[in-house]
């Protein structure tokens, strides 16, 4: 029985149906949905200028992973409202080891990610999510096809 099942999303198209249909099974099978998103660092003095450029009441939400964070809280918000437990990981890194390590750490059955990047000869390129985590899965891996 699925009882965690781990999604990977950047807020694309891609990804968000992944999540769409990972909330989907877990509702129908009363499992746990655990959601991550990686992000790169963003230098600090880009940040300072950004800050400065915000309105006062905003400033306190610039930082590197601001659109990570709006991702995460976009899932959140569907799952709850289907009834599904979820947690929420922002990682900074590459985004197949943000989804593998989340993974392990929570003791996922199920890994959950979209197909883009798998299709003719770029399903052979290192790098892409999907290969990645299919190849260093803890658990079984199911890719949606979105394309």
């Amino acid at each position: 029985m699925l009882s965690v099942i781990v999604v990977g999303t950047d807020g694309s198209d891609t990804a968000s149906e992944a999540v769409r249909q990972s909330i989907e099974l877990a509702a129908r099978l009363g499992a746990r949905l655990e959601v991550v998103s990686a992000y790169e660092p963003v230098a600090g003095s880009r940040l300072r200028v950004e800050a400065q450029q915000a309105p006062t009441d905003v400033e306190w939400s610039i930082n590197p992973r601001e659109d990570v964070d709006a991702n995460l809280a976009a899932a959140a918000v569907q799952a709850e409202q289907a009834g599904v437990p979820v947690a929420t990981y922002a990682r900074q890194g590459d985004p197949a080891d943000a989804i593998l390590d989340v993974a392990e750490e929570t003791g996922a059955d199920l890994i959950v990610v979209g197909n883009k990047g798998m299709t003719g000869a770029k399903r052979f390129l290192l790098g892409s999510v999907p290969n990645k985590v299919s190849h260093h899965a803890p658990c079984s891996v199911l890719i949606i096809r979105t394309t």
